[in-house]
């Protein structure tokens, strides 16, 4: 459980870093500021939502896992929606250097980099809500079949291929009995 959370702590916050870094590098955002920055702020937070969802957790390209991953990836985007909020209302300032920051003291949900916190918290949620689907654990028996291998009988015969005189013959013996005279 404990290598599940570190494995989607990194996934997730290789998700925000790599938006982060998106926007930092081909945008040239290094802040968001005004109205026009707070929509860029929760754009991003839903988008890095979106993929953290469809990757963490079981992925979208797992067997079976195509609704479970648009489920996550639509509450993702709410979950890091409400986590940006929080980071640009509550979060204490800090101060970054000018090519990734501003270079003053801002809280920490005005700055891009703010996306990787988000994406590393949603992929530690998925990844431990990521379940085995009811497998065996290592070191449990496999689970027994429920019914026994072997011929089967209908209600009122005996299991065994030999037939009493006073029991019916099966189909196949009608049919051989039939065709031999």
């Amino acid at each position: 459980m404990l290598r599940r959370l570190f494995a989607g702590l990194l996934l997730g916050a290789v998700v925000g870093a790599a938006a982060s870094a998106a926007l930092i590098g081909w945008l040239k955002i290094t802040v968001f500021e005004g109205t026009a920055g707070q929509l860029e702020a929760y754009g991003a937070a839903l988008a890095v939502g979106v993929l953290a969802g469809l990757v963490t957790g079981k992925p979208i390209w797992a067997s079976d896992a195509k609704v479970e991953a648009g489920l996550k990836a639509f509450f993702g985007a709410l979950l890091a929606a409400g986590g940006m909020f929080a980071l640009r209302r509550w979060a204490p300032p800090v101060t970054l250097p000018a090519p990734v920051g501003a270079g003053v003291s801002m809280a920490l949900g005005n700055l891009p980099v703010s996306l990787a916190v988000v994406g590393a918290s949603l992929g530690a949620l998925f990844e431990l809500d990521n379940t085995d689907d009811g497998k065996a654990s290592r070191g449990q028996a496999p689970a027994r079949s429920r019914v026994a291998p072997g011929p089967t009988a209908r209600r009122g015969q005996p299991l065994s291929d030999e037939h009493d005189e006073g029991s019916a013959p099966s189909a196949s013996e009608a049919r051989s009995k039939r065709a031999k005279g």
